[in-house]
């Protein structure tokens, strides 16, 4: 039979990304504080959009013809106790093509507005933050450092108190508590981190700083350590009793405040003017009286819209060029979109947030041990939304908490059976149970790998021995002859 070429007509459904819907999955990946930034943008290019706070500053109260998030629930105002029954058809699609090429074009019911001068004008992207912040430079060494999933968290935590100098400013034993875990655990993940660049953060003080710094270089000597324990002598200009103090003479005094003055006593500053990037929340939740938890939006970061429909009745009446009602129309379209995309937005995190919270509820109420396994499909079935519906919605989103600050992200975990009947096991749980066993071994009882899951299977906890030695690998802790030969040899 020939082959020849001929045209075929077919009818087909295919998915259809219109601007609309790409604004809307893109507003879903904002944080609030992005979301703010973008939303400032579209008030500057859409006259019929106005910012709520700017009405009330005004006494002036929205006219029959204003709408906005309102209209179908105040997304600023949301909360668990309120009802989220918004429809999330628009949102809910598994699409990937979305905005390859430019995530911050201008929203709207039609063609996008002509970009003109825009493009020589900083993106949104370049205004958030172009250097590294001392938050992602300890963060990225953190990651790098640690591989128990509980030992990250205090030491998220702990980078979370770090002050504009790079120095503790919670007492541990707060942050302990605050995170349910034992202060001597707090104490040795610091530890861990005082030996992260740049040299001297999570000290107590400015000594301890100057100690880091010096020891880092073997330099810390008890004559430096004299230095530093008698530093106000050194303010008060007292060099002969610091000397004396000492124990050095006048030659040595000399090269010791030297090296003195080549120490840096804010070692952050060198990130972000000194400053440290705090991560602002975009759900918070806190106990209530009587049991459970109280679940909110950060209202002090969620941007409020209104579209203003008189203006533009009054816009539209004056318009005659058909060029310029099309622009009038499109604009109102766009605006009538944005604020019903807000509220969707604010609606679908609550609505996810809510559902993490009820099935991490041990984790709030008893502390990191307690973490559950919860996978993305856990959360999206429970709130009947699409996987990357729940992915897009925690990511780079906040939450405070009674125990600290958290990424929704960070509550999805993988599974380890029981060997009963009881809940399953998180990994994170199971490495960390892993690790105190190890921490906890005495040193003329070294454990095996064999005897871990003996141990595990006692707790109830349904794992193979290749699986206990990968999650001591990923641990970095070594095999039980490595560990025996280092404990003899310490003995």
């Amino acid at each position: 039979m020939a082959l020849s070429p001929r045209l075929d007509v077919r009818q087909t459904q295919a998915p259809v990304m219109t601007p609309q819907l790409q604004q809307a999955i893109k507003l879903l990946q904002l944080s609030n504080l992005e979301l703010a930034a973008f939303v400032e943008t579209e008030l500057e290019e859409n006259p019929l959009l106005e910012r709520e706070d700017a009405l009330i500053e005004d006494d002036a109260a929205p006219s029959e013809g204003e709408s906005s998030a309102g209209d179908d629930g105040d997304a600023a105002a949301l909360t668990e106790r309120e009802t989220l029954s918004a429809d999330e058809a628009p949102l809910d699609t598994n699409y990937t093509n979305e905005w390859q090429d430019d995530p911050f074009r201008p929203a709207g019911g039609g063609t996008p507005a002509p970009r003109g001068d825009s493009d020589s004008l900083p993106g949104i992207d370049q205004t958030m933050a172009s250097k590294v912040t001392l938050r992602e430079h300890l963060t990225e060494q953190l990651d790098m450092s640690i591989a128990d999933p509980t030992d990250r968290l205090i030491g998220r935590a702990l980078i979370d108190t770090l002050d504009e100098r790079g120095f503790l400013s919670v007492p541990l034993e707060e942050l302990a508590e605050q995170l349910g875990c034992e202060t001597d655990h707090v104490e040795r993940i610091v530890t861990i981190l005082r030996a992260f660049e740049p040299t001297g953060v999570f000290a107590r003080d400015l000594i301890q700083c100057f100690e880091l710094q010096l020891a880092e270089r073997d330099r810390l000597d008890p004559a430096m350590q004299a230095m530093l324990e008698n530093l106000d002598l050194l303010t008060k200009h007292d060099l002969a009793r610091l000397r004396r103090a000492c124990g050095v003479d006048e030659e040595d005094l000399a090269d010791m405040l030297a090296e003195l003055r080549t120490l840096d006593p804010q070692p952050a500053s060198a990130f972000e003017d000194g400053n440290v990037e705090y991560k602002t929340p975009d759900v918070m939740m806190r106990a209530k009286q009587g049991g459970g938890w109280e679940i909110e939006l950060n209202n002090d970061t969620l941007p409020r819209v209104l579209v203003n429909r008189a203006y533009y009745t009054e816009i539209s009446s004056l318009t005659q060029e058909k060029d310029d009602k099309a622009f009038v129309q499109e604009r109102f379209q766009a605006a009538n979109w944005l604020v019903r995309a807000l509220d969707q937005r604010a609606r679908t995190i609550l609505k996810v947030a809510t559902e993490i919270i009820r099935q991490q509820d041990a984790f709030f109420r008893l502390g990191v041990t307690h973490l559950k396994p919860l996978i993305l499909a856990d959360i999206a079935e429970a709130v009947k939304l699409h996987e990357s519906t729940v992915s897009r919605v925690t990511t780079n989103k906040y939450m405070a908490t009674p125990r600290g600050m958290f990424e929704l992200k960070y509550f999805f975990t993988t599974a380890i059976n029981n060997s009963g009947e009881g809940d399953m096991h998180s990994a994170e749980s199971v490495r960390h149970k892993i690790k105190l066993l190890i921490d906890n071994e005495s040193p003329k009882s070294i454990l095996s790998d064999d005897k871990i899951v003996e141990m595990l299977r006692g707790d109830g906890v349904e794992i193979a021995r290749r699986t206990v030695a990968k999650y001591r690998d990923s641990l970095k802790i070594p095999s039980s002859v490595e560990r025996r030969r280092m404990k003899r040899a310490a003995v």
